[in-house]
């Protein structure tokens, strides 16, 4: 009776080097993301210094940004109107709503103003003015 011998068979092995190449590229995604080199969601401003400026506590807010010729609500471009009726639909749902007005150095101050004075008129007393410190 003739017999083969059997071939060796290639035992099976885990490949290293495309897996460390994956994790390489988790690392470099999640350093630049937490050294903000990649931009985030929203407009760039400029915020005014204030000596007195705090750290703001966890609540439920809605930040507001005013550039010279837009009005933003948490990123979404909004005329004052709709503004409003996002911000009474918001207020409903939770129980204190805390409005943040992020307004840019180039924005007049009668626009602060006309938007401050349109959402206390429509009853939100808690309004902030967002500001860097110096």
């Amino acid at each position: 009776m003739r017999s083969w011998s059997e071939s060796k068979k290639a035992k099976p092995h885990i490949e290293l080097i495309p897996m460390i190449d994956v994790m390489m590229f988790l690392l470099v995604f999640f350093v630049l993301i937490s050294l903000n080199v990649i931009p985030s969601q929203g407009l760039k401003t400029q915020l005014p210094s204030a000596t007195t400026a705090q750290a703001l506590k966890p609540q439920t807010k809605a930040i507001v940004t005013l550039l010279p010729d837009t009005i933003q609500l948490d990123g979404q471009k909004l005329t004052i109107d709709q503004l409003l009726q996002n911000l009474k639909g918001q207020k409903q749902q939770g129980q204190n709503l805390s409005i943040i007005i992020n307004s840019d150095k180039g924005v007049a101050v009668e626009q602060l103003v006309q938007v401050m004075d349109r959402l206390r008129a429509d009853g939100f007393t808690s309004v902030s003015l967002a500001a860097r410190k110096p």
